[in-house]
């Protein structure tokens, strides 16, 4: 088997009709493609970042192998993982199955996405959760697109490169030896323009008045002075969704300077916030009089 050397990609992706993609984020997953190099995303909680992978999968028709990063998780898994305890209990039992210890390995994400008969996508998601050590302990893997196995003696190579998207909250610094091989891209929070059109996405029936006073009390909200955790994208239509099962009219949504916006439970997700903003609603109330 040969491993995947790097060579020019002709593939593009120009956004799908379920997820609005700006222009520089459709450069970025182009690059990535084109350099064959990995592609670090980063950007605030909500902001679509897990939802891009799917969305590039499919739109280059590609299948979409998902690696979720908890604060546990080691880099070799995401390879394998030699079953040692299955092993010794089927040893007990005379299971001839033992004789050979391939039965015990079990493949990881990595794994699966090299030995595909076809191009991938690999999402690794929330890689800041992990150790610090964690991307460091992947670079000879996703440079050289190979691995090897030490119960079996065998070395896993990439049949096909796969585009590898990893996504970060910035909960924690990468180290820059794992930047260095990566395409970053940070997801800036959407202006308005680009919040309607994801609204239109999801909820195209929506009506005027309603969005536009939706609209103005989120931002409003996110520009507050001092809060610990601004509401996000995935939140503003959790809300929206709310707003329209409830039949709230745009005149309930709320002055969000001398009151906190009805069913603010769907956007605001602390005590400390909510205080906040309870206090500097009551100011403006104060002033008003």
């Amino acid at each position: 088997m040969t491993s995947a050397a790097p060579e020019f990609s002709s593939e593009r992706f120009t956004g799908t009709e379920r997820y609005v993609a700006t222009d520089d984020l459709k450069l970025a997953v182009n690059a990535a493609l084109a350099l064959q190099r990995p592609l670090l995303i980063k950007g605030e909680p909500g902001t679509g970042k897990t939802m891009l992978a799917e969305e590039v999968a499919a739109a280059l028709g590609r299948p979409l192998l998902q690696w979720h990063i908890k604060s546990t998780t080691k880099a070799h898994q995401g390879l394998y993982e030699y079953d040692a305890v299955s092993r010794l209990r089927d040893s007990q039992l005379g299971d001839e199955k033992v004789r050979d210890i391939g039965n015990y390995i079990v493949k990881g994400v990595l794994w699966r996405a090299f030995e595909s008969d076809e191009p991938v996508v690999v999402l690794i998601d929330e890689i800041d959760k992990a150790d610090i050590e964690f991307p460091n302990d992947l670079l000879r893997e996703l440079d050289r697109m190979e691995f090897h196995v030490y119960e079996t003696r065998e070395t896993i190579q990439a049949r096909h490169r796969p585009l590898i998207i990893i996504t970060s909250n910035n909960e924690k610094d990468l180290p820059d030896a794992f930047l260095r091989r990566c395409f970053f891209h940070y997801i800036n929070f959407p202006d308005r323009t680009t919040m309607q059109e994801i609204v239109a996405v999801h909820y195209p029936d929506i009506k005027e008045d309603i969005l536009r006073a939706a609209l103005d009390a989120f931002f409003t909200l996110r520009d507050a002075p001092g809060l610990k955790k601004k509401p996000s994208t995935s939140e503003f239509l959790d809300w929206l969704r709310l707003l329209m099962n409830e039949g709230i009219q745009a005149k309930d949504i709320g002055d969000t300077e001398a009151n906190l916006p009805i069913m603010a439970g769907a956007l605001l997700k602390n005590e400390q916030d909510l205080t906040l903003l309870q206090r500097l609603a009551a100011m403006t109330r104060a002033g008003r009089r």
